[in-house]
């Protein structure tokens, strides 16, 4: 009998299993890939993820995997550009003394993940997939599944926590409702390219489209490109030569770049954005957590931090239900509710910005913060997750912000639904 079964082992299942197997408690985490192995992801990890990697240890790890450092960022929405980097959080504060972001493969990250699982004192059965849950009186009790072609096999804990990502066995077995959701708007292709020295680009603009590059391990880069879903078809006739169009009708200079140097080394990634959507994240012996109960747009790249951050939350509150500190039901009722109050903020930018392209009043702030340099560092902070969205969105900021410019009077958003001067 094990006090907590998660079905899933990547960037949310992983740290989960890890943080309460350190606390003491029988854990036994299952998945039906092994590891090292790859899966669709951004790759970026923001400087608040990364303090999570410091707190638990880990970032020594991913940085001696060959992940290379970013200290500068790109951004532009046509004729905006913002470049720069967040200033080092103060002493004291999360994340302290990171002054990099990274970006590694997922085949790096994810299996430092499973083994620091294992090295906590988890269990870890890989190549095993969960074929349904076990119920008794509406409670789930345990999962039974199977590695591979071997026998079938039940297990048995507490709580089981599906990890299992945006189409999660264990949400379709306990019929977990989605109680706010978007459809996704875009699609994502991309690959692995030697000979490119871009740094980290985000670049958005000229029809509705966008492509973004990050060095990650191996001396590759990512690069990646994104159009409306009513394009993908038109897309994927020729990916390569999309990809090149995209970049060259963005910027020139890189496109004639790509096409002089850059070589792909991987095949292509594609990927239909799933849909926006909170799911009901909890229930009798169940809880969820990363992509199978919260899941927004990657345009971001807020995944694997969101994923790192839940997990604690969500570890910190089984803790209590498994200790007697309160009810279990109690503690994950209020995992549920903080997930949501603490990723509101991001939830909303995102799905307001990932239609590639900005309502008026994201193109006045964005444009007002391109010609203000402390207004920039607000920006990079609020990237990293250190700078609070209420200040940098805040009315009197933004205020400020455009009096200071003497920023035209017509233009001076501080509101989503008007104009304020």
């Amino acid at each position: 009998m094990y006090d907590v079964i998660v079905v899933g082992t990547r960037v949310a299942g992983s740290p989960l299993a890890m943080l309460l197997a350190r606390k003491g408690y029988r854990v036994l985490a299952v998945d039906r890939a092994t590891f090292p192995s790859d899966t669709p992801s951004t790759h970026y990890i923001h400087q608040a993820g990364l303090g999570f990697l410091k707190h638990w240890g880990l970032l020594d790890k991913v940085i001696a995997s060959g992940t290379p450092p970013i200290r500068k960022l790109n951004f532009s929405y046509t004729d905006i550009v913002i470049k720069g980097f967040a200033n080092p959080p103060a002493a004291g504060t999360m994340p302290e003394g990171i002054d990099a972001v990274y970006c590694p493969r997922r085949t790096v990250l994810d299996k430092i993940l499973v083994d620091e699982a294992g090295a906590a004192g988890a269990e870890v059965i890989e190549g095993f997939a969960v074929r349904e849950l076990i119920f008794e009186d509406d409670r789930v009790v345990g999962i039974r599944g199977a590695a591979g072609a071997g026998p079938e096999r039940e297990f048995r804990a507490k709580l089981v926590v599906g990890a299992d990502g945006a189409n999660s066995t264990v949400a379709k077995a306990v019929g977990a409702e989605i109680y706010e959701g978007s459809p996704g708007a875009c699609f994502i292709y991309y690959s692995y390219y030697s000979g490119l020295d871009w740094g980290m680009q985000h670049r958005t603009g000229f029809g509705e489209q966008q492509f973004a590059s990050w060095p990650t391990n191996d001396e590759l880069a990512m690069v990646a490109v994104m159009r409306k879903r009513d394009r993908f078809r038109e897309f994927r006739a020729d990916p390569d030569a999309s990809l090149q169009e995209i970049v060259s009708q963005i910027d020139p200079e890189f496109g004639v770049n790509l096409k002089d140097s850059g070589e792909r080394a991987e095949p292509f990634r594609p990927m239909l954005y799933p849909d926006n959507y909170r799911r009901q994240s909890y229930g009798p012996g169940w809880a969820l957590v990363g992509d199978a109960g919260y899941h927004k747009d990657p345009f971001t790249g807020w995944g694997i931090t969101d994923a790192f951050k839940y997990s604690q939350l969500l570890a910190d509150r089984v803790d209590e239900g498994l200790s007697g500190a309160k009810p279990m039901d109690e503690a994950l009722a209020e995992y549920q509710r903080d997930r949501d109050i603490q990723s509101a903020s991001t939830l909303e930018l995102t799905l307001s910005i990932s239609e590639l392209s900005l309502t008026p009043y994201y193109d006045s702030v964005f444009r007002a913060t391109s010609l203000d340099a402390d207004y920039t560092k607000n920006f990079f902070g609020l990237i990293a997750g250190t700078y609070p969205p209420e200040k940098y969105f805040g009315e009197q900021e933004l205020a400020a912000l455009y009096e200071k410019l003497d920023f035209p009077v017509e233009a001076r958003h501080t509101t989503k639904d008007g104009v304020r001067a």
